[in-house]
């Protein structure tokens, strides 16, 4: 029994967004492929510990889904055009896998720029994750019953604005996949350093969930270089979590990290990707710099042998695509290892993020190394004050206790 409920759980993760995703090719409304989706699975619970794992458990729940959308469609039938619909669907479904950009077509609907950003997440974490609605409410920090309405006006815009259940256009692909990846690097940076206070510092479910779905995207565009670009990225950021936060559940700044506690095997599966991004000669995208820097980082197995002056021209060719104050300061905080504190120092001034705490982290760590203890301290109490993480709260309490001792 209890193996069953595990393969169950398997099949869940894996074909989840692939049964939804082909229902509602079909039948055109994601909350009948939702609902659909999920009776399959719950049937799937009741008749797999008697009848056994079927051989093809995608092609199983697909037809099961399939069958109870058709019945569901034809008791509502009241109108003609709903007996029409009904009928529309009573051909053989193809199998699981047979049509593989359904699940492409479901990821950028749900991340349709008429789409709020917070509501595209907790779709694409619905939809295409599987994510229940009380795992996404827990993940920001929202009631259910909000949660599961913010879900509900999604669908309902999507079908009311005739928004198309379809992969955009060659001319639109560009601007509407970086919405996409915008989407799962934002779920993936909440799981990272989770925003909030009173959570835990790290979410390695939303982490996971996010290369997971990165995961996805990349396979079935495995010719674009920012989605393996954005994939590389997380995997050599997640490479470092066993090392990131203390045993007394403190952050760990990466210079005074483990280094032999990162997982090595996805540092190699990210450098792997890096260089396959420079291999195929295309100018890289803002994803690919970031990989690429954070490639750098994880090929130096002691920080002294950091290779700053490629970090910095690295993050040189950032700006260029990405001008944004965060990215000048993450290049000020890299050219301080170069030209040193009161260079980086000089350069985040007139920085437009007062209310940004790593702007003021910084500044105290740089400010510290210059011997400007009182300036610094303050400046790590404003860090504080806009910090929800716990885990940085307590590295930032830590530094800043330093200078009084």
């Amino acid at each position: 029994m209890t193996g069953v409920a595990e393969v169950i759980a398997g099949v869940h993760r894996d074909e989840w967004a692939r049964v939804v995703a082909t229902l509602a090719r079909r039948c055109g409304d994601l909350d009948i492929a939702e609902e659909m989706a999920a009776e399959a699975f719950a049937t799937a619970v009741e008749r797999w510990p008697v009848d056994g794992v079927p051989p093809n458990p995608g092609a199983w729940l697909t037809t099961t889904a399939h069958r109870k959308a058709i019945d569901r469609l034809r008791r509502e039938a009241r109108r003609e055009d709903k007996h029409k619909e009904a009928l529309m669907l009573s051909g053989p479904p193809e199998p699981a896998g047979a049509v593989e950009d359904d699940r492409l077509r479901l990821l950028f609907t749900c991340c349709h720029p008429a789409l709020a950003v917070e509501t595209r997440i907790a779709l694409t974490l619905r939809m295409v994750g599987g994510l229940t609605v009380p795992e996404i409410a827990r993940a920001f920090l929202v009631s259910e019953a909000a949660m599961a309405q913010r879900i509900t006006r999604a669908k309902a815009k999507i079908k009311a604005a005739g928004i198309p259940y379809r992969v955009p256009s060659h001319e639109d692909l560009p601007v509407r996949l970086a919405g996409v990846l915008t989407v799962l690097f934002l779920i993936f940076n909440e799981g990272y350093l989770v925003s909030e206070p009173g959570e835990d510092a790290v979410r390695d479910d939303l982490t996971t969930e996010a290369i997971r779905l990165t995961r996805l995207v990349r396979a079935l565009l495995p010719s674009d270089g920012e989605v393996a670009g954005l994939l590389a990225l997380m995997l050599l950021t997640q490479a470092r979590r066993p090392a990131r936060v203390s045993a007394n559940g403190e952050l760990v700044a990466l210079a005074e990290q483990d280094r032999g506690a990162w997982d090595r095997s996805l540092v190699d599966e990210g450098h792997a990707l890096v260089r396959g991004c420079l291999a195929a000669g295309r100018a890289p995208g803002r994803y690919q710099v970031l990989a690429a820097i954070n490639a750098v980082h994880t090929d130096a197995l002691d920080v002294r042998d950091t290779d700053w002056s490629q970090v910095v021209a690295l993050y040189d060719q950032l700006v260029r695509l990405d001008p944004s104050p965060i990215v000048r300061l993450n290049r000020a905080i890299a050219l301080a290892e170069l030209d040193g504190p009161e260079v980086a120092l000089a350069e985040l001034a007139g920085l437009p993020l007062e209310d940004y705490h790593a702007y003021h982290a910084a500044r105290a760590d740089l400010l510290r190394r210059l011997g400007r203890s009182s300036e610094a301290r303050a400046a790590y109490d404003r860090a504080v004050e806009l910090t929800g993480n716990a885990a940085e709260v307590a590295y930032l309490v830590r530094r800043r206790d330093q200078l009084a001792r």
